[in-house]
């Protein structure tokens, strides 16, 4: 139901670390959107929160649902947290928001997607890395198969979290609140771009490791074989343990070219010498800051999120994409623990 002026009813609930670019992307959408409360346990971090962003507090999560002029619900908690909230939105009717991962285990996740599909909501998923300008170049010119065929994929993500300040926060790096360690909680993002790029991944062969610069309980360091369903080969490196950090990057091997994309910014080398690039870097979260990056990409991602809502599509990031990258890290996960290869479910 929109407002007077035709605007989308938001309601938000939790707003920790994550929650300044959606709200900053929030504003700067205040002609298509209206926050109409936001909501976390917190009372002084919430008041905290809608002071500097100009939102009004609601006092119970509740009070959103039952509020006839909130169309939908931003929900950023942690995944341990998310599966009563969107279930109970979902049957309060409101289409549904939510911060990655889906939640902790596959199987939650899979409970989550299939009750907003039976409760016939919308339900996006926050991959904003699909939405760099860079990401959506590489996309077209896949579409339109200006490279050839798609032959090969690296993946690395060489990201830096300190133990001090990060992984000693209660339950950071825990299977109870992360439900996992670097490919849950950071690759995850840089998945989500690989699979809606290359599609999905047939089977995987991986090694999973916790170094000794960190104290968790999950890993810190990931590296996989990945075969593709459409026959290109593939690897992948993922680590929180690579001090500074540095920006991920995802290169596409081609018939005629090969295309990297490294921390928004697209880069194409012909087999024929010449080279072009598209888009502009950023630091891309891979230092110790984790919220190092532009609110560009959320803000893009929440107005093709509304844009669904209003034309009854599915937004480009979804329940259902979202599973696949939750198959995936399983995959990767069990071959690690395995030794051997092993199938990606679905």
């Amino acid at each position: 139901m929109a407002d007077e002026r035709g605007r989308i009813g938001l309601g938000i609930v939790g707003a920790g670390m994550g929650a300044r670019p959606h709200a900053l992307a929030l504003n700067a959408l205040k002609d298509e959107i209206a926050v109409r409360g936001v909501y976390r346990r917190d009372r002084q971090a919430r008041e905290a929160f809608c002071a500097e962003h100009g939102f009004p507090p609601a006092q119970s999560l509740e009070e959103l649902l039952s509020d006839p002029q909130i169309d939908a619900i931003l929900v950023l908690t942690p995944p341990n947290a998310r599966e009563q909230i969107v279930k109970a939105a979902a049957q309060a009717g409101k289409h549904i928001l939510m911060e990655k991962p889906v939640e902790r285990t596959t199987a939650a996740a899979e409970r989550i997607v299939a009750a907003c599909e039976a409760s016939g909501v919308t339900l996006g998923v926050v991959f904003q890395h699909r939405f760099r300008a860079a990401s959506r170049a590489l996309e077209l010119a896949m579409k339109e198969r200006r490279f050839g065929s798609l032959q090969a994929v690296h993946l690395v993500v060489p990201w830096w979290r300190a133990q001090q300040g990060y992984y000693d926060q209660p339950g950071r790096g825990t299977l109870a609140q992360d439900g996992g360690g670097v490919l849950i909680t950071q690759a995850i993002h840089s998945l989500d771009l690989m699979l809606s790029l290359t599609g999905p991944v047939r089977e995987v062969t991986a090694l999973a490791a916790t170094t000794e610069l960190h104290r968790m309980e999950t890993e810190d360091f990931v590296a996989g074989g990945l075969a593709f369903e459409n026959g290109a080969a593939g690897a992948l490196m993922a680590t929180t343990a690579n001090y500074p950090g540095g920006p991920e990057s995802l290169t596409l091997n081609f018939d005629k070219a090969s295309a990297t994309l490294a921390a928004g910014t697209l880069t194409v080398s012909w087999l024929d010498g010449r080279r072009e690039s598209i888009g502009e870097p950023s630091e891309g979260g891979g230092g110790a800051d984790p919220m190092a990056f532009p609110f560009d990409w959320h803000k893009a991602l929440i107005a093709d999120f509304i844009d669904a809502i209003r034309t009854g599509r599915q937004p480009l990031s979804n329940g259902r994409t979202a599973l696949e990258v939750h198959w995936l890290i399983d995959a990767l996960l069990s071959s690690a623990r395995e030794g051997g290869r092993v199938a990606v479910g679905r």
